[in-house]
């Protein structure tokens, strides 16, 4: 039935998310996210489904608890530009369609993929000196 088909699903999702959260807080000492206010961003109605089925919450209360328990540190940036700002020099290019995946500052010509370039601005907004943390790539 469509209701054990969706249960199934929900149990996968929060195994998976266990696993992933676990994996996390086991390797990194400091973890940084962007603070990412999931009901506004449902407000937008091409993103609201993924966002629901991502389970962002779910990931970030799992995070939050095992930072916790393990003794390891979570740092929640502001999310404000992130994916706006060159990482190299700093200038905001304005606002980018959800299509635009990659682009290139037009100050300093720095070729960028969206999200790594968002990812190093987490990065130095969770460390302002930039010092002592890495960025994880997959």
């Amino acid at each position: 039935s469509k209701a054990k088909y969706q249960a199934k699903a929900a149990n996968q999702r929060r195994d998976y998310l266990h696993k992933l959260t676990t994996h996390l807080v086991k390797q990194y000492d400091v973890i940084a996210i962007e603070d990412l206010k999931t009901k506004n961003l449902q407000k937008n109605h091409h993103l609201a489904k993924s966002i629901a089925n991502a389970s962002w919450r779910m990931f970030r209360q799992m995070l939050e608890y095992k930072c916790e328990w393990y003794g390891k540190k979570l740092i929640a940036v502001d999310p404000k530009n992130t994916s706006r700002i060159c990482s190299k020099c700093g200038y905001n290019s304005g606002a980018k369609s959800l299509e635009i995946r990659e682009w290139t500052c037009s100050k300093c010509q720095t070729k960028h993929d969206r999200d790594i370039n968002a990812a190093i601005n987490i990065l130095h907004k969770a460390t302002p000196t930039g010092q002592g943390l890495a960025m994880v790539t997959s």
